[in-house]
């Protein structure tokens, strides 16, 4: 690295047993990572990148009035509303029996 100037982001790393790169605490702090977090690595040319990666899956992703929905509920707990399972389950059951019972 002779005449190359280290910036604030370089670091020096090492590669382990199994081709492993450790991060250093300042750029993994400083990309708000935890362990287990996912990272892209590029080779453009005779250099690597890496780069922090996002996975989600579109099932976890909930639409915007299943949004609404959730921060609702989560407006009724913080002031103390709220049902127990047994209760939910005790209404669903009686809304879904009053349905069934249509007459023609």
């Amino acid at each position: 690295m002779a005449g190359k100037t280290a910036t604030t982001q370089e670091r020096i790393g090492r590669v382990g047993q199994r081709r492993q790169v450790v991060i250093s605490r300042e750029i993994f702090d400083n990309l708000n990572m935890r362990e287990g977090y996912f990272v892209a690595v590029e080779q453009p040319g005779r250099s690597v990148i890496i780069k922090p990666k996002k996975l989600i899956d579109p099932d976890d992703v909930l639409t915007p009035k299943e949004g609404a929905l959730l921060k609702k509920a989560e407006r009724g707990m913080k002031q103390g509303k709220y049902v127990t399972l047994e209760q939910l389950h005790h209404d669903l059951a009686r809304k879904g029996s009053r349905r069934s019972r249509k007459t023609a």
